[in-house]
């Protein structure tokens, strides 16, 4: 295969789209939301993965969670991967990684990007629904159980465990 046929081949290969976020939690076991300024709703410290740089998941979330949150730290294991369809747009796959429990120093220093958010703040597991879009709020969940129960990664499509 010569390079202009492996770069049409390349170009005719469906589109995907990637993501990485962190979850953080305070010393009660509360998920730290942000707040949006560009859609409804709430979401965690995360985004775009910068594939065409060769940035990983893991690279990508704590990237975002510096540029959004202001916290540059290491982020712990793999909690979940999500493969969400996508009505009308290219599907996702959303990595979610252990942000860990924010010590109240940390806590103190968290300063939101103005140009994409407008607030941050943390919410029980039980009232995670009332924030969260369907999708997103049974990966945060999935992703506390798996904290729970102490090991593994959930493996999810559209929020929904399989395998």
């Amino acid at each position: 295969m010569t390079t202009t046929d492996f770069a049409t081949y390349l170009a005719g290969l469906p589109r995907v789209l990637a993501g990485a976020a962190a979850l953080f939690r305070d010393t009660t076991g509360r998920v730290l939301l942000v707040e949006p300024n560009y859609r409804e709703g709430w979401g965690l410290p995360g985004g775009t993965i910068e594939s065409d740089d060769g940035e990983g998941p893991r690279e990508g979330a704590r990237r975002e969670t510096a540029e959004e949150i202001g916290l540059d730290r290491d982020l712990g294991r793999l909690l979940a991967v999500d493969w969400v369809r996508g009505d009308g747009r290219p599907p996702l796959v959303a990595y979610l990684y252990d942000g860990g429990v924010l010590p109240e120093a940390d806590v103190k220093v968290i300063r939101l990007q103005e140009e994409e958010l407008l607030s941050w703040r943390f919410v029980a597991r039980e009232d995670l629904a009332g924030f969260l879009p369907d999708v997103l709020c049974h990966r945060v969940l999935a992703a506390l159980d798996v904290l729970e129960a102490g090991a593994g990664t959930a493996e999810l499509e559209n929020g929904r465990r399989v395998g």
